[in-house]
């Protein structure tokens, strides 16, 4: 995918503000709103924006806990690996799960409501999964970046 200079400016306005108006964003990129709503469709379509989201403050919802989960697997072969990728789908605490190159075979982010409800996603949910051969944890004392999505330049 090919994006010009507006493109890049929609992408990244509509990136720190999914809530801005068509009319707003039109006026921000110096269009009118009619082709600035065809472009933000096609960006849609095209599948540059996956999709729009409010970003929640997880200690007010009552998640205080926030876990990295390092997970090492018994066997490295696909069909292994999609079972675990399905697995970890399924228990809505895992916010993220990326596969890693090297020893670690899965990184996870986690979420929990204190350290007994941790404890027991780990003890009954990820460490007894299938093909699970380890898991590592490492808890965050605090977070100093979390900025979503990614670096757009206009």
């Amino acid at each position: 995918m090919a994006f010009d200079r507006i493109d890049r400016q929609i992408l990244a306005l509509l990136q720190d503000d999914g809530r801005m108006t068509n009319v707003e964003l039109a006026e921000r990129v110096g269009l009118t709103a009619p082709p600035c709503l065809r472009r933000v469709r096609a960006l849609e379509e095209q599948g540059a924006i996956r999709g729009y989201h409010a970003a929640l403050d997880p200690a007010s919802l009552g998640y205080t806990i926030t876990v990295f989960a390092m997970v090492s697997l018994k066997s490295q072969a696909e069909a292994d690996l999609a079972a675990f990728e399905q697995h970890v789908a399924t228990i809505p605490e895992i916010r993220e799960c990326h596969m890693l190159n090297g020893e670690i075979d899965f990184i996870l982010k986690i979420v929990a409501t204190d350290l007994r409800s941790f404890q027991e996603l780990l003890t009954t949910q990820l460490t007894p999964a299938p093909n699970v051969s380890h898991v590592k944890t490492s808890l965050t004392i605090r977070t100093a970046k979390a900025v979503p999505g990614i670096p757009v330049a206009a």
